[in-house]
């Protein structure tokens, strides 16, 4: 039996090995809720015992009722459509150093939106581009800009932290994504000069540009709005309901029933791989939430200054966070909903998280050499450092 299961090559198995750094964070995960639970039964303390796991229901219980029908799901679905609609191929091919730096960089700076990557796949994307012979500064532009401009992540952050902290992160992380490929472009400009003419990708996207555009303005439409507070629920339920039959018109009439299954199949998909994560994770930091008081987070992050801005960047730089989680993790854990965390902490927080993580640098470090990967991460802090600081103080005087 041992050796039968030893030789197992099933979809189970693969798909653990392609996500080894998902199934590496999950783990992590249960480890650590494993001797949290060996701490309470070693020191059993009842009303302590309750009064976390009620805080981590509570916190459970709002995250879900307060997003997931009118956020998660249809961002779920527009990230689906984006990796089943929009050929990865048709974006990466303009990548490469000989290509108009103005071209390159807009591309790379807002690829985290075309390709809806996470960090756990983000990784084996880049390499793909700089093995290929992409140029140093638009391969670490996309390295940065992709999960960081997720398009999942940059939704649930505005609905659920506030929409100008969501655009703050999104206006910040495209910004960021091109200083960072500019810098690295600058410090290893003879690499840039001597790279070889990268292999292209092979496009077989031949679907027309303009029913792409409705179908992803259709259902941008019903994101914003399920998520527009302001008007009544019932009017926002039936302007949803006429854009998804628009939808509907749109696939019946212009795609093929099997780019409508692709569809289905990518947001099942992402669903499966996100969603898990994002409840245990939220239910975990509804517990942590609960020993961590806000005086030990306010003297650390709980103003805009240089100080608390780096502190976070630093936090976020090496802290394992999948995509989504790090918004519970701002909002409860570290006290942004309760004010213990200051608008600029979150801030360089939201940036440098996503991009950056310990297994996040290792692997880097492997692609591109301990010298560029050190270059890449200290822009990385800083940059999100001096973002955090701008806009801290800009709103505190707004």
């Amino acid at each position: 039996m041992a050796r039968s299961i030893g030789r197992y090559t099933g979809p189970v198995r693969e798909w653990l090995i392609d996500n080894k750094w998902v199934t590496l964070g999950t783990v992590a995960s249960l480890v650590v809720i494993l001797l949290y639970l060996i701490g309470l039964l070693t020191t059993y303390s009842p009303p302590i015992f309750e009064r976390s796991i009620g805080s981590g229901i509570s916190t459970l219980a709002s995250y879900l009722s307060d997003h997931v029908v009118t956020c998660l799901i249809p961002a779920f679905f527009i990230a689906g459509g984006i990796s089943a609609f929009i050929s990865q191929a048709s974006v990466l091919k303009y990548f490469s150093a000989r290509t108009k730096k103005y071209i390159s960089y807009s591309i790379a700076s807002v690829s985290g939106v075309i390709l809806a990557v996470c960090s756990c796949t983000v990784i084996p994307l880049f390499t793909g581009i700089y093995k290929r012979g992409a140029g140093i500064g638009p391969s670490t532009t996309f390295l940065f800009a992709g999960p960081a401009i997720n398009v999942l992540a940059i939704f649930y952050t505005a609905n659920a932290l506030g929409y100008d902290l969501g655009i703050a992160r999104a206006v910040s992380a495209v910004l960021m994504s091109i200083v960072v490929g500019l810098t690295m472009a600058l410090i290893f400009r003879k690499e840039e000069k001597s790279n070889r003419p990268m292999m292209l990708f092979q496009d077989e996207n031949k679907r027309h540009i303009g029913w792409t555009v409705l179908f992803f303005a259709l259902m941008v439409g019903i994101l914003v709005i399920l998520t527009a507070g302001y008007i009544p629920m019932l009017t926002r339920v039936i302007i949803a309901y006429m854009l998804t039959i628009a939808v509907g018109v749109v696939l019946i009439f212009k795609y093929e029933k099997k780019e409508v299954k692709i569809w289905g199949r990518e947001t099942w998909d992402l669903t499966l791989k996100i969603f898990p994560v994002l409840v245990i994770g939220t239910f975990g930091t509804g517990i942590l939430a609960y020993f961590i008081p806000p005086d030990i987070i306010s003297p650390l992050m709980g103003s805009n200054s240089i100080f608390s801005t780096f502190s976070a960047s630093v936090i976020g730089a090496i802290l394992y966070m999948p995509t989504l989680l790090e918004v519970p993790i701002i909002g409860e854990i570290f006290g942004y909903s309760t004010g213990a965390m200051s608008p600029g902490a979150a801030l360089s927080l939201l940036l440098a998280g996503p991009s950056l993580s310990l297994p996040n640098m290792i692997v880097i470090t492997r692609v591109m050499g301990i010298k560029r990967t050190s270059v890449y991460v200290v822009t990385v802090v800083i940059l999100s450092t001096i973002a955090g600081f701008i806009y801290g103080n800009l709103m505190a005087v707004l």
